[in-house]
């Protein structure tokens, strides 16, 4: 099977990171409005409620799955589902950081978006140093 192809998601990809901020100060980022607009390009705080819809700024529409505060939220992003979570890092002024989107068409979008998440990723990184 093809790196990134799973039996049961599609194609999938994952992008993690050490920031140098505790996982309180980052999740408070990634899930406030400067951090929606930034990763996931809708205004506003992230919705919190399990269903609860939004639209993005450029029509792509989805809905909240979970979300665990302070740790991750999982969401659909059209036919595609993103999770982002946050985890404590080796110490305590440290955090990863983690996007994975799966139930991609195919490997070009799969590569596609690899190159949206790392862009987001060094974006967020720039935010948060």
């Amino acid at each position: 099977m093809p790196t990134g192809l799973t039996q049961d998601a599609g194609w999938e990809i994952g992008v993690s990171r050490t920031i140098r901020q505790p996982p309180q100060a980052v999740w408070e980022f990634i899930t406030g409005p400067e951090g929606v607009a930034l990763w996931l390009g809708v205004e506003g705080p992230l919705p919190t409620e399990k269903g609860a819809a939004y639209r993005t700024a450029g029509g792509t529409e989805g809905e909240i799955r979970s979300y665990r505060p302070g740790d991750r939220v999982r969401l659909t992003y059209g036919t595609s589902t993103v999770q982002v979570a946050v985890s404590p890092g080796s110490s305590d002024d440290r955090s990863v950081l983690r996007f994975h989107q799966e139930r991609l068409v195919s490997a070009e979008e799969r590569e596609e978006r690899r190159t949206y998440w790392k862009s987001v990723m060094d974006r967020v990184a720039a935010e948060l140093s």
